[in-house]
């Protein structure tokens, strides 16, 4: 689990970058409709590099170290999917995109599930 505080500490980092870019070098280029989608996808990036972090403290503590590993990979893929489509629709203005970001919806909810697993103590 080691491994995913860096991976936490990246995503967080990059979700910091990128709303700062948002905020100053977007904010006179975008409309206020495109820079609100731009600003949910920097929120739930940041809160699901957060949910890595959480997942890799708990780490040894956690029954279920697969579980865990999955949430952590799915709460990942969400960031790319979900964030990633609302960073490059805001920007480009490309509405079919649109069409990408609920599949990182699922993958956060997925991952989220995946935690409750992970936390589970099997029945004996």
């Amino acid at each position: 689990m080691n491994k995913h505080i860096a991976t936490g500490a990246v995503a967080a980092l990059l979700a910091v970058a990128i709303g700062a870019f948002g905020a100053h070098m977007l904010e006179e280029r975008i409309t206020a409709h495109e820079l609100d989608i731009y600003r949910t996808g920097v929120q739930y990036h940041m809160f699901h590099a957060l949910g890595i972090l959480l997942i890799a403290a708990l780490g040894d503590r956690l029954p279920s170290r697969k579980a865990a590993l999955w949430a952590v990979r799915l709460l990942l893929i969400g960031i790319v999917l979900f964030s990633g489509s609302l960073y490059v629709l805001a920007v480009s203005g490309i509405t079919i995109l649109g069409a990408i970001t609920p599949l990182g919806g699922v993958s956060f909810i997925a991952g989220w599930i995946c935690l409750v697993f992970a936390g589970r103590t099997p029945k004996a």
